[in-house]
């Protein structure tokens, strides 16, 4: 049987009313919302949709309650909004997470502070706090803790995101669904500038080296830590530069005896705050915050941040005795912040910033700075407006039937189990991924054992979800499918050995030749590493000598 993914017809001479570039969480969300306004809308992303600062993220939909501490209430506010509204959306993908914020008598902040905090932060965002701990869970993680300190436990609830590759790709459908053109693997090398407005952009097919030229209305620039650069590339000429990257660094370790089940906000030695959170099977540790104005495509976590957050973990639990050879592998990523040299990198603001390029001589241009996982969709909307389409507030628009369903509610994996011939653990993965589409996916499934067959043998995820993803999802590699949108390969147990099952698997399906096969597994281990970075041997040697 063999299955091709959506064919890339040439864009050459089209015009677009908008020419969204950049296609993480915010192009996306962009492109969603002016297909929606009917306007003619090209997206393009250079690599794939969501691998660069949105796979690289703490995986946290949250109000900020940090920013309350730098008096950002209108950021905060706008948060909790975007996050009530994804939790009722997306329910398959957004799941409410209790967090624990701990204090010992070391810490920079008084509990009488974080207590008005947290006062606040429930009063902004509309709901009496809960006390969802219990005693058993308190009593665990203290016996867990550095016994020689006093802890002080706050309660609080935001929400966790685990995929928000997954997010991007549902977005990415719906913007398509709108009348959307997207293409994944398309450089933008240059916005096409004359008598000070922009006219067009120059592209590269990164997959078969074309270079195509369409015209613009519109030019929004959504790449994020590249934006500066798509403007150098312009001849697009400005006082300062409009982003001062900060890297994020995050370490993923294996579950260990004592290991939280809510999610741990607490401060790192140096006082800056850290999360230790339950994720995907695992514990996800982050964020360091360290200037980098380097190539955001190449950005990796330094042997100091892995030290850093290794030692923040073994301190605040030293009974599991982790040190850098218990680290699975690390990832970093950019924020693109605004430039703000005066200001220390924590108290740059996470708020999105749209820049007219009018002054610039770029005329019908925006580029956006900053924003966060959260405010994507609002982001969006601003966006919209500042073009002058019209944007209606998420509190004030009504949920569409059926664009969520909760994958607690077991009737409805039963049903998915039933229409797939799939077990109930399958049928779960699948509406827990992918929501509303399960039941085309199961349908799919059960048109013979090749497609019901399992990715490898340590998931319950099935072919039938990757052909999905080839077929409508506009993957185009390996790395698009197993990375993000049936991102098993970031699973506990995934190794060499399970891409080459799955390769073979997938293979056989899409009726991939031996060469096809070997480039499509050798390429796909390539990004998989260049991502999630193994902890070398001289990180681990470095911090025994320091031991």
């Amino acid at each position: 049987m063999v299955l091709a993914a959506n064919p890339r017809a040439p864009l050459e001479g089209q015009h677009f009313q908008v020419v969204v570039i950049g296609g993480g969480i915010n192009g996306v969300a962009v492109a969603r919302q002016c297909a929606r306004a009917g306007k003619h809308t090209l997206l393009v992303e250079q690599n794939d949709f969501a691998s660069g600062v949105t796979s690289r993220s703490t995986r946290i939909i949250h109000g900020g309650l940090r920013y309350l501490e730098h008096g950002e209430l209108g950021l905060v506010r706008e948060s909790l909004r975007e996050r009530e509204t994804l939790l009722r959306e997306r329910s398959h993908l957004v799941h409410p997470m209790h967090f624990l914020l701990l204090l010992n008598e070391t810490s920079q902040r008084s509990a009488l502070k974080v207590r008005a905090g947290l006062w606040l932060y429930q009063l902004v965002g509309g709901k009496t706090r809960r006390n969802d701990s219990n005693e058993v869970e308190l009593k665990q993680l203290e016996r867990a803790l550095d016994a020689g300190h006093r802890w002080s436990f706050f309660n609080y609830e935001d929400a966790q995101c685990e995929f928000p590759e997954r997010l991007a790709a549902e977005w990415l459908m719906e913007a398509v669904e709108a009348g959307a053109i997207v293409r994944n693997h398309m450089e933008a090398l240059a916005v096409d500038v004359a008598h000070g407005r922009i006219r067009g952009v120059l592209l590269r097919d990164q997959i078969t080296g074309r270079d195509q030229r369409v015209d613009a209305g519109w030019v929004i620039n959504c790449s994020g830590p590249w934006a500066d650069r798509v403007c150098q590339r312009s001849s697009i000429r400005m006082a300062k530069p409009m982003l001062g990257g900060v890297r994020g660094s995050h370490i993923v370790l294996p579950r260990f005896p004592g290991s939280p089940s809510a999610a741990v906000y607490t401060e790192a030695g140096d006082g800056r705050p850290i999360f230790v959170l339950p994720w995907n099977d695992q514990i996800l540790v982050g964020t360091t915050e360290v200037a980098d104005n380097g190539d955001p495509g190449r950005t990796v976590p330094s042997t100091d941040e892995i030290n850093y957050l290794v030692r923040s973990v073994a301190q605040l639990f030293p009974k599991a005795k982790i040190s850098a050879h218990s680290v699975k592998h690390s990832f970093a990523g950019i924020r693109p912040l605004p430039y703000s040299p005066e200001n220390r990198p924590s108290a740059v603001t996470r708020r999105h910033i749209l820049h007219n390029h009018a002054d610039d001589g770029a005329a019908r241009m925006l580029s956006v700075i900053g924003g966060k996982l959260t405010t994507a969709a609002s982001m969006a909307r601003d966006c919209a407006r500042k073009i002058g389409l019209s944007a209606t507030e998420p509190d004030t628009m009504a949920v569409r039937p059926g664009t969520a369903l909760d994958p607690l509610l077991d009737d409805a994996v039963l049903e998915i189990a039933r229409i797939g011939g799939v077990s109930e653990e399958t049928a779960r993965g699948m509406v827990e991924w992918h929501g509303k589409r399960a039941a085309d996916i199961a349908r799919m499934a059960l048109v013979s054992a090749e497609l019901r067959a399992t990715i490898c043998p340590h998931t319950s995820h099935v072919i039938a979800e990757v052909v999905e993803a080839y077929r409508r999802e506009y993957a185009v590699t390996l790395g698009d499918v197993l990375l993000r949108r049936v991102p098993v390969a970031l699973g506990a147990c995934w190794s060499e050995s399970c891409s080459r099952e799955a390769a073979l698997r997938i293979g056989a399906v899409l009726g991939w030749n031996e060469h096809t096969m070997g480039a499509s597994l050798e390429a796909f281990e390539m990004e998989r590493t260049a991502f999630l970075r193994p902890v070398g041997r001289a990180t681990a040697a470095l911090e025994a000598a320091a031991d």
